[in-house]
């Protein structure tokens, strides 16, 4: 199957939301502070997901260990477009790269970008592919001082959008809407192998 390779997102004109999940010690801090504190580990890379129900699927809707707690994170646009930029693939794509050109460019970030088949709201793959983008280093601490505008805590929703979903009474549009997200930039586009 041929994945659409688009970033598709929740956005305005100067905000993107993104999706964590945690567990509730993180998440109940992170709310308080509107930005992330002590109880989160800054020397692991941390997996930004503009994708509401790829993160749904992974985290088994909140009920997953370590992630019961769905947090949605408004990031300033011009963090998120600064991220794109720097991003590289976590394997090279041969189209793009050569694999000395690609392994240069992976040792030398601190932001990778990652496609996963997107899903629907029962788990199954769709026809397009869910970005993901990891930060380390500099760049996650850049994000956490200068990225975040609002923290948002889902989980009460996500439990009532749960229940609905496992009554097959779930309305998708009452979840989060995404629509492609503007990325113009040749270079971007081809070196994240977008299409």
């Amino acid at each position: 199957m041929t994945y659409i390779k688009e970033v598709f997102a929740q956005y305005d004109s100067q905000y993107i939301r993104i999706y964590q999940a945690y567990n509730p010690t993180i998440a109940k801090e992170t709310i308080s502070l509107q930005t992330f504190g002590k109880k989160f580990n800054t020397n692991r890379m941390t997996w930004i997901k503009p994708s509401f129900l790829w993160l749904m699927h992974r985290s088994h809707w909140g009920t997953k260990k370590n992630q019961e707690c769905i947090l949605a994170i408004d990031i300033y646009r011009s963090m998120f477009d600064q991220l794109l930029k720097e991003a590289v693939l976590t394997s090279p794509d041969s189209t793009n790269y050569t694999g000395t050109q690609w392994e240069k460019a992976f040792h030398e970030t601190t932001v990778y970008c990652q496609w996963d088949p997107d899903r629907n709201i029962n788990g199954n793959a769709i026809n397009r592919a869910a970005i993901q983008i990891g930060l380390k280093g500099s760049s996650l601490k850049e994000f956490l001082n200068t990225g975040i505008f609002r923290i948002e805590d889902l989980t009460p929703l996500v439990r009532k959008w749960n229940e609905q979903r496992k009554n097959g009474k779930l309305i998708s549009k009452e979840l989060p809407t995404e629509k492609i997200y503007p990325v113009d930039d040749k270079a971007i586009r081809n070196r994240l192998a977008m299409m």
